[in-house]
């Protein structure tokens, strides 16, 4: 397999404090799944997890390189932990229609968040020939 893309992002923690103040659960469940909201409702540095979620959505978006268009919603693309820890990316709908277009067929992504920042690169894998 070929590495077909990368992408990264960083976030300000208080720019996703402050959307979920001024927009509460509107904001949250637009832009993340049932399954985030479990996840990061449970930590006690909660925004850090939604910033490190949202800059993980955006890396993505850089991956495929179509930003917020083509029939992609940020639901589109869900952010989970295997029992180690490690996050992993699943895609839905819209998203998952254009990686494989792309001949996408593994997506890696990191994920580092502190008290001001959260950041995310993902790194795309699969086969030239299809793409």
């Amino acid at each position: 397999m070929n590495i077909l893309g990368i992408g990264t992002d960083i976030i300000e923690c208080l720019r996703i404090a402050q959307m979920i103040e001024r927009h509460g659960e509107l904001f949250i469940r637009r832009v993340y799944t049932e399954h985030e909201i479990g996840y990061c409702s449970t930590k006690k540095a909660s925004t850090q997890h939604y910033a490190g979620r949202w800059a993980a959505k955006e890396s993505v978006l850089k991956v495929l390189g179509t930003g917020w268009k083509r029939g992609i919603s940020w639901r589109d693309i869900e952010v989970r932990n295997k029992p180690s820890g490690a996050p992993t990316i699943t895609l839905y709908a819209g998203a998952r229609d254009v990686a494989e277009q792309l001949g996408i067929q593994k997506l890696h992504i990191t994920i580092s968040h502190c008290r001001s920042h959260a950041t995310a690169y993902a790194v795309a894998e699969g086969n030239a020939s299809e793409a």
